[in-house]
């Protein structure tokens, strides 16, 4: 079973900054720190498990990361709580990133929150 959209269960891209002083390859040197709410404004106790991002460069390649958690936590969250975290992702120039976070609710329901798309753009671009 596929899991659905859960109204109320969202998250917010809060703010993107370019970082130079982070870690990065010379394939993609241009580190950008993402910080994210997730809120549970949805009548059900819900335990987030993983996410899936995708980040398309400028160039039209399409990198898709999957994970377990979030950042290394498996945040539950009642009715009416959030989880705010900041993590980064290394670019080769204009990317645009997106991607969705599952949970699961108590009764073991896979339920999504789509992280909307936000762009990733370095000084010199």
């Amino acid at each position: 079973m596929q899991p659905e959209l859960l109204p109320g269960f969202e998250a917010t891209v809060e703010r993107v900054e370019y970082d130079p002083e982070l870690p990065a390859s010379p394939e993609q040197p241009h580190p950008f720190v993402y910080y994210i709410t997730i809120r549970n404004g949805s009548d059900r106790t819900l335990t987030v498990k993983g996410r899936k991002w995708v980040v398309r460069a400028e160039n039209g390649e399409i990198t898709a990361v999957e994970g377990d958690g979030v950042v290394g936590c498996f945040p539950r969250l009642e009715p009416g709580e959030e989880f705010s975290y900041n993590s980064y992702h290394t670019t080769a120039g204009r990317a645009l990133a997106e991607g969705a976070y599952l949970a699961v609710t108590e009764e073991g329901e896979a339920v999504l929150a789509r992280i909307p798309p936000f762009q990733l753009i370095p000084p010199q671009a």
